[in-house]
């Protein structure tokens, strides 16, 4: 499975709610990115996405070839001890901090970046006893159960209905870059970023349950089973929701019946949803 760990993504620009960015340890340039090698002159859209959310602080993304992602910095997260989460979580603060340091202040930097950069900081209301840091990584993907059936691309892009529904996902395909890479000609390359879109598709109640000779009272709502590609469009939050909602109901046909749950009815199952609102085609 790729993972993907982005640490900061709430900043703020007006001097009253932002923390500036410190001078780090470590930083971006230190962990391999050439960002001292820019040249041409990049825009604030070209390196962040900073979408505005109330009371002057943003929901800021990763956007362009460098930009917050850590690429590759999060390998070894899933299976890590704590002191291997809490290194991990550590350089991705260091990474992050050394990028906006570095755009903000390394003379390097073309002109108009740097001053677009400058006004940009940590909001200082929030995390205020851990430096205005989050204390968990953003895991969009890690470890998943592996079941009898496997969502795959096919489930998203072509075989979009279901007879066991439990609910609909449309959202796209969406995975974020897993390595840089050196090339012959001495530039870099990202690779590994998928932006497709999709149809509405059906989410199958299967998709929830593991091997019938591993568990047989077990329903994963969240670590489902899915390939990269169709936990790129599943692992949404409405989706999680969705999921999470109809696990809850199958549990309950399922002690009522007293039957393994994979055994539960997917019509029975269907038309209590229906009754709760869930939408299902």
């Amino acid at each position: 499975a790729r993972r993907y760990g982005l640490l900061a993504r709430t900043l703020a620009q007006m001097d009253k709610l932002k923390q500036a960015a410190a001078r780090p340890g470590r930083g971006a340039t230190a962990n391999g990115d050439p960002l001292d090698r820019l040249t041409e002159p990049w825009s604030l859209s070209d390196v962040m996405k900073p979408d505005p959310l109330p009371n002057g602080k943003t929901d800021t993304n990763n956007n362009g070839a460098f930009s917050t992602d850590y690429i590759g910095g999060n390998y070894e997260y899933p299976d890590g001890s704590y002191i291997t989460r809490a290194r991990i979580w550590q350089a991705h603060v260091d990474y992050v901090q050394g990028f906006f340091y570095f755009l903000a202040n390394d003379p390097q930097v073309p002109r108009g970046l740097h001053e677009a950069i400058s006004p940009w900081g940590l909001c200082k209301d929030a995390f205020v006893d851990n430096g205005h840091w989050p204390h968990q990584l953003y895991i969009r993907e890690a470890r998943r159960m592996r079941g009898e059936f496997v969502m795959s691309q096919k489930d998203i892009q072509t075989e979009l209905t279901k007879p066991d529904s439990i609910g609909m996902g449309s959202y796209n395909s969406d995975s974020h870059n897993v390595q840089r890479v050196a090339t012959p000609d001495g530039t870099a390359e990202n690779e590994g970023d998928m932006q497709v879109p999709v149809k509405p598709y059906q989410i199958p109640y299967r998709l929830m349950l593991p091997k019938r000779t591993e568990a047989t009272n077990l329903l994963v709502p969240v670590a489902f089973s899915a390939t990269h590609v169709a936990y790129s469009t599943l692992r949404m939050e409405p989706q999680y929701m969705i999921i999470g909602q109809a696990a809850g109901v199958a549990a309950k046909l399922a002690l009522d019946a007293g039957t393994a749950v994979q055994d539960v009815d997917p019509s029975a199952l269907a038309a209590k949803l229906r009754k709760q609102q869930a939408v299902l085609e």
